[in-house]
């Protein structure tokens, strides 16, 4: 590939520099000359130059004044709001995923819903100051319909990896399989079945008293996150150097063995 040619270079020889020391004397100049006719407009009709700013501005305090009374009332609205079961079950898929966002946005959270082709296990975003980031699979089926073990693995492949998700949440308005709750309970994974969708939506409990969710500490790390994995894997491999070093075989190994130690902060050590 042929290199693509700079059309700015730095001035080469007395000649250039001269030259270029002109142009920006020129350019000064008429920017200097530029700001004073401003000025001199603006001092020459400062009437109708404040008359057009105090207009603006009223007219933007106007329009921020009306956006936060809709936001107000919308989240008032959403305060109050309460979603029977059989109401859910007539929703479409895209509806039910909208509804989730509102049901976490009524909880504190502020959500957002992403769920599209190739949305990667995550249909509804959310953040919160304590608890973090959340991510929402939704999975609208008919009553009685059951999910598997499968959406629980995608959850947990893409939740931090992906989304950089503190907590990871699959929904539905059916039931889990057994090895699912199982996995899901195993992994971190959280879910929620017809009957906790009932206490979440038509009773109004919280959802992070629903599932119990501690507040997020400032060095937890997220889901999946392949910074803590690494971290995980060098303590675990500073340990078994540890437990080598414990051999009585001379100062040197002890030391050896204490620098290990200090390194990996194993509590055992």
């Amino acid at each position: 590939m042929a290199r693509r040619r700079r059309w700015l270079r730095r001035p080469r020889g007395t000649t250039e520099f001269v030259a270029a020391s002109a142009v920006a004397l020129v350019v000064i100049v008429l920017l200097v000359r530029a700001a004073e006719a401003g000025a001199r407009a603006a001092v020459a009709h400062w009437p109708v130059l404040a008359t057009l700013v105090g207009a603006g501005g009223g007219a933007a305090a106007v329009w921020w004044a009306r956006r936060r009374t809709t936001a107000r009332a919308r989240l008032q609205r959403l305060a109050t709001l309460r979603l029977s079961l059989p109401g859910i079950d007539a929703l479409g898929d895209q509806e039910f995923e909208y509804a989730l966002r509102d049901l976490l946005v009524r909880d504190g959270w502020s959500a957002r819903k992403v769920g599209r082709q190739g949305d990667q296990a995550a249909d509804v975003i959310g953040r919160h100051p304590v608890l973090g980031r959340i991510v929402l699979q939704a999975k609208h089926t008919k009553v009685g319909a059951k999910v598997g073990s499968q959406v629980m693995y995608q959850v947990k492949g893409t939740a931090g990896p992906v989304h950089g998700a503190d907590v990871a949440v699959v929904v539905t308005n059916g039931s889990f399989t057994r090895d699912a709750k199982v996995w899901g309970d195993k992994h971190g994974v959280h879910w929620i079945d017809r009957e906790r969708l009932g206490r979440w939506a038509e009773h109004g409990t919280a959802l992070h008293d629903l599932l119990r969710l501690p507040a997020r500490t400032p060095g937890r790390r997220a889901l999946g996150d392949p910074a803590a994995t690494r971290r995980i894997q060098r303590v675990e491999r500073a340990g078994r150097r540890c437990r080598r070093a414990r051999r009585p075989s001379g100062q040197r190994a002890r030391g050896g063995w204490r620098r290990v130690c200090r390194r990996s902060s194993l509590p055992g050590c």
